[in-house]
């Protein structure tokens, strides 16, 4: 078995685990064992009931005290059991397990471990595992990997699969040169994935974890390096110097551009008009106006007789900056037409418009990953400007460069990173900072409650819906012993229709739901069509609705910082209050005090920089930042002084060998052409 090879090759593996595994971004062995452990299961002694403290997960040498009940919630079967023990009762509730009413024999003793909430009836132990004494005593202080899953993979199959690859998997040449392992003192490789997956202790946890982020961004960053070239500036092809098609498109906006906005506009305008390819990230909190100045490039682009394109994370937000463009366009009387090309297009509209971009009829192009598809060709791509960076690779934008023979390239991301750690993830882009929001927009107000408040926040939606408003509500990223993800917002969205008036639509949506339905969803809800989104963070960059005024985050204490205030940002983007409920579902004080940052404050550098204070080397799972430039188990904030150590080896690699070709750094020659590679495949599946 080598790395590259398909999942199937793993004892136990077949065609539809392997087909479950592709869900989730696996297809070879080596995506298998980078699919690292979110959490540990760590198995402590059982307690007896009363010594239960909640929230979390406990385990209970207790007897099923009657025959346990199944009933029919939503499309959910649920079993119910009374347990008991010397010292209490506790309730417990297993989804979609209906075989369990037969297997759980009253007066039977197990140990039931899962996590227990507090509900008005009591404590409740959700979804526990049963175990006999001799299987829990086998686990008794061991840490148990816990992974992501999607519908139909179970921890147990995946903690397999992977236990089953490390043992038949021979051992692997280390990539990393020698001197860089001593002098970052960073574990072995083969040592490393092993305990990242099986670790005995904290101590070896944190040594292979270590090795790992290094990787991840040592990798990355020399990857960047060698695919730009180091401090390499192209002559510019394509001068744009006349912007008086931008000015008159700019004087007819009902409002004025803030000084952050103008001071970008003027480097941007240095950089298209200078003798080098302008290389430019814009790093804009949200709300702060990035696109209307993505929108006044493109339209001098056009003004010069160039094309421009501007690639959308979603097809909602594609559609929306289409049809968004193209009425500013004709509102200042600018003769462009503006092209549409997405994934969901027929093939008869695709080839129309593809037909009119190779044609020069297209000024500019909007729309999705369809624009770097192999049959999109460009007449004179002058300007290429992607949306939300870090959901596109390295190597997609450097693909999408090629398609007009070395363009400007405008990246645009509202991830609010400390201006260090930006030069260090973005070293081939200059780097603009919008930190001012526009002043017709209110700020967003804030309040941080626990679940208590939930019947209050229900009255509040009710409210603002009835005045013709919409609203988002957000449920987490599901840990072990919960339901599954889109099990857990179909029922939330059950559970908000039962509690709203009949005349409040409600819609849910999910990870597990196909793109195409996740777009029709989304776009509903853009459309007005749903008064209230229930989903998970599929939202977070995918559409821009005006008419939402409130964002309700459940559990938000599971969340990053900036990830929490990245969703706030899908509401205050019009002229009406909008308010953001952060609802504290764990009861601890100190979740609450990483909350209150955000209760006050809308500042996005602000909030990652507080963040990164709060957290320590240890503070490692459970609110990671999502989306992130993609990193596997890196986060740019808790392992910033890695990412920096990481930056600086691959410089000194660079410098004694820029093509990687001497004899002692082969192996890692090899591994960075299959990062590449992975990367490559993994976005264009997207």
């Amino acid at each position: 078995m080598e790395l590259k090879d398909r999942v199937t090759s793993i004892k136990g593996v077949g065609e539809k685990t392997a087909g479950l595994m592709e869900k989730l971004g696996i297809r070879t062995v080596e995506d298998l064992l980078r699919s690292y452990p979110r959490d540990y299961d760590r198995y402590e002694p059982p307690v007896s009931i009363s010594q239960i403290g909640v929230p979390g997960v406990w385990g209970v040498l207790a007897t099923v005290a009657a025959r346990p009940e199944v009933r029919a919630a939503s499309r959910v079967k649920v079993v119910t059991a009374r347990l008991r023990d010397g010292s209490g009762t506790l309730k417990a509730v297993w989804f979609n397990m209906p075989y369990l009413a037969n297997s759980l024999k009253p007066g039977g003793i197990y140990i039931f471990r899962g996590r227990v909430v507090r509900e008005r009836g009591g404590l409740v132990m959700e979804h526990p595992a049963v175990l006999g004494r001799a299987e829990y005593e086998k686990l008794l202080h061991t840490r148990q990997p816990v992974y992501g899953l999607t519908a139909g993979l179970t921890n147990k199959m995946m903690t397999k699969a992977v236990a089953q690859a490390l043992e038949s998997l021979p051992v692997q040449k280390d990539y990393l040169p020698e001197w860089i392992r001593k002098k970052e003192e960073l574990a072995e490789y083969n040592y490393a994935v092993r305990a990242i997956h099986f670790p005995r202790d904290e101590e070896e946890l944190l040594f292979a974890r270590k090795r790992l982020v290094f990787d991840e961004f040592f990798l990355f960053i020399l990857s960047l390096r060698l695919l730009r070239g180091a401090g390499e500036r192209k002559e510019n092809g394509f001068v744009i110097k006349s912007w008086d098609g931008a000015e008159a498109l700019e004087r007819g906006l009902p409002y004025r551009l803030t000084g952050a906005q103008k001071e970008t506009l003027a480097q941007i305008r240095k950089d298209m008009a200078g003798p080098s390819l302008m290389s430019r990230l814009i790093q804009g909190d949200v709300g702060s106006g990035k696109t209307i100045v993505a929108v006044l490039a493109l339209t001098a682009a056009a003004e010069s007789g160039y094309q421009g394109a501007l690639m959308a994370p979603t097809e909602v937000l594609a559609r929306q900056h289409f049809q968004s463009v193209k009425g500013l366009l004709e509102k200042a009387g600018l003769p462009y037409r503006v092209e549409l090309l997405t994934g969901s297009m027929t093939a008869a509209q695709k080839r129309e418009a593809c037909r009119r971009i190779a044609s020069h009829e297209a000024d500019i192009i909007i729309g999705t990953h369809a624009l770097i598809q192999e049959k999109v060709v460009y007449h004179s791509l002058g300007l290429v400007i992607t949306d939300e960076q870090h959901r596109f690779g390295v190597r997609q934008r450097e693909n999408f460069s090629k398609k007009g023979g070395d363009p400007h390239i405008l990246v645009m991301s509202a991830t609010p990173i400390p201006r260090t750690l930006a030069i260090i993830l973005y070293g081939d882009l200059d780097i603009s900072v919008m930190d001012q929001l526009p002043a017709r927009r209110l700020p967003i107000k804030n309040c941080v409650v626990g679940p208590e408040f939930r019947e209050n926040a229900y009255r509040f939606l009710t409210k603002e819906v009835q005045a013709g408003h919409q609203a988002y509500v957000i449920c987490p990223m599901v840990e072990a012993g919960e339901v599954m993800e889109g099990e857990n917002v179909a029922d939330y969205t059950e559970k908000l229709r039962a509690a709203l008036p009949p005349s409040i639509r409600v819609a849910g949506l999910h990870g597990r739901m196909s793109p195409a339905e996740k777009e029709e969803q989304m776009a509903r809800f853009a459309a007005g069509e749903t008064d209230i989104l229930v989903s998970t963070t599929v939202v977070e960059v995918g559409v821009d609705v005006p008419n939402a005024t409130v964002m309700m985050i459940e559990n938000a204490e599971r969340f990053g910082l900036a990830q929490l205030h990245q969703l706030r940002g899908r509401v205050g983007r019009g002229s009406a209050q909008s308010y953001c409920i952060f609802v504290n579902g764990s009861g601890e004080q100190e979740k609450n005090k990483r909350l209150e940052i955000l209760n006050h404050s809308n500042d996005g550098f602000y909030i990652a920089s507080e963040d990164l204070k709060l957290r320590g080397p240890g503070d490692i799972f459970g609110i990671r930042q999502s989306g992130l430039m993609e990193f596997a188990i890196g986060d740019v904030f808790t392992d910033a002084g890695i990412l920096k150590a990481a930056s600086e080896d691959a410089q000194a690699v660079l410098e004694k060998d820029p093509e990687l070709v001497l004899e002692e750094d082969r192996v890692l020659r090899s591994k960075i052409e299959r990062e590449l590679s992975r990367r490559a495949d993994s976005a264009l599946a997207l």
